[in-house]
């Protein structure tokens, strides 16, 4: 996720339109679900570091790169889109920070409302 993130700062071209673009209430959607995926991640990856030294059940570590694109892949089938779009849309918000702004503040409410 990080690179996705990373690929869709790093580009500075204003007149840059993607190839589908997502309406703000798409984003927000969208960007809600990935920061639930993002966390639920975190945790399981917690969860694993603070394992009782003393438990004796063989636990094979998580592969959670494969699990962060399986986690992924579904969400983009879901949202009927593809990473490719999705990196198209963080470029296209990011260079209207005061869209980009919006949506955040939206996702960060949202997700408050949740908990």
């Amino acid at each position: 996720m990080f690179f996705v993130l990373a690929t869709a700062f790093g580009c500075k071209d204003k007149g840059f339109v993607p190839d589908r673009l997502l309406t703000e209430q798409e984003m927000i959607t969208l960007i809600t679900d990935v920061q639930i995926i993002e966390a639920d991640i975190n945790r399981q990856k917690t969860q694993e570091r603070e394992r009782d030294p003393n438990d004796t059940t063989t636990i094979v570590p998580k592969d959670y790169v494969k699990i962060s694109q399986a986690y992924y892949a579904q969400l983009f089938e879901h949202y009927g889109i593809t990473d490719s779009i999705f990196v198209q849309n963080m470029r296209y918000y990011t260079e209207r920070p005061a869209d980009l702004e919006r949506i955040m503040d939206s996702v960060v409410k949202r997700l408050t409302k949740m908990q």
